[in-house]
């Protein structure tokens, strides 16, 4: 299907949801940080076909692996079935957008074509991603990161099978929880207190997810600021709390001298 014509699903399910996701994002309950969620985002048919797209073994996808998170991840969408693209880049279309702006009042955002930090993700079991803030940029640092847009696709996902999403408060000790349901689409904010995660995989299916972010050159605080992803552990993983406060002091600092960092393609298009 063409990238148009899914946009044109998207907007016309956010139109009909449109009084429920206001009230999600102007009153979020059991966090702090603005969001939405909705569900039946496509039909049943094409989510299906989404989810049957992506690889079973993660063949050609990039691998995450470190104390912040493991996972892996796919930017360059060249060698897949067209739909992944498809579904990636509707997410992009400027109805869409439009549409996503209107709704959350943030009038100057801009989709990311280069998939700087999007795409694909999937995770199997024992992977995860540990709470952390998005980095602030994008990758020319003239933009701000300003929404998160995550559409989950493996079909009969439940709060069981672990790989859910978490809004943590700002001191990273309570959390929401968000299952990954399929054809569900979470939409955030992201600015310097909105830590996330997603929960340890349980289950032997892959989680697939198709992630977009979008920018604006205003500053969700009106204040400049830069800062690197940074990871903190769970409430019970106190050393990896403490390596946490190590690592993103490290990588904000070469971030900043050498301006480089996560995301910055230095190695291949599938790294972020």
């Amino acid at each position: 299907m063409e990238v148009s014509k899914i946009a044109a699903l998207i907007v016309s399910r956010l139109d009909e949801l449109a009084t429920d996701i206001q009230r999600q994002w102007q009153h979020p309950e059991g966090t702090h940080t603005r969001h939405f969620f909705i569900d039946d985002l496509l039909t049943e048919e094409m989510a299906q076909s989404i989810y049957a797209a992506f690889p079973r073994n993660a063949d050609g996808f990039f691998d995450r692996q470190s104390f912040r998170e493991k996972k892996k991840t796919l930017t360059d969408l060249s060698d897949y079935p067209p739909i992944l693209s498809a579904i990636t880049y509707a997410m992009q279309h400027e109805s869409v957008v439009n549409k996503v702006a209107q709704l959350v009042g943030m009038p100057d955002i801009v989709p990311d074509p280069s998939l700087y930090a999007g795409g694909l993700s999937m995770m199997f079991q024992d992977d995860f991603l540990n709470p952390h803030i998005d980095n602030s940029h994008d990758g020319a640092r003239n933009l701000y990161r300003r929404l998160n847009l995550l559409y989950y696709v493996s079909p009969d996902w439940v709060l069981e099978n672990g790989g859910n999403f978490e809004l943590w408060d700002t001191q990273v000790k309570q959390q929401k929880t968000i299952v990954s349901k399929f054809n569900r689409l979470v939409v955030m904010e992201t600015n310097k207190l909105s830590w996330h995660s997603v929960s340890g995989v349980r289950a032997q299916t892959p989680r697939c997810c198709v992630s977009n972010y979008y920018f604006s050159a205003t500053s969700p605080d009106d204040h400049e600021y830069f800062h690197v992803t940074s990871f903190s552990g769970r409430p019970e993983e106190t050393g990896r709390r403490l390596l946490g406060v190590v690592d993103n002091t490290l990588r904000n600092v070469v971030s900043k001298v050498l301006r480089v960092g996560r995301g910055t393609k230095l190695v291949n298009k599938k790294q972020d």
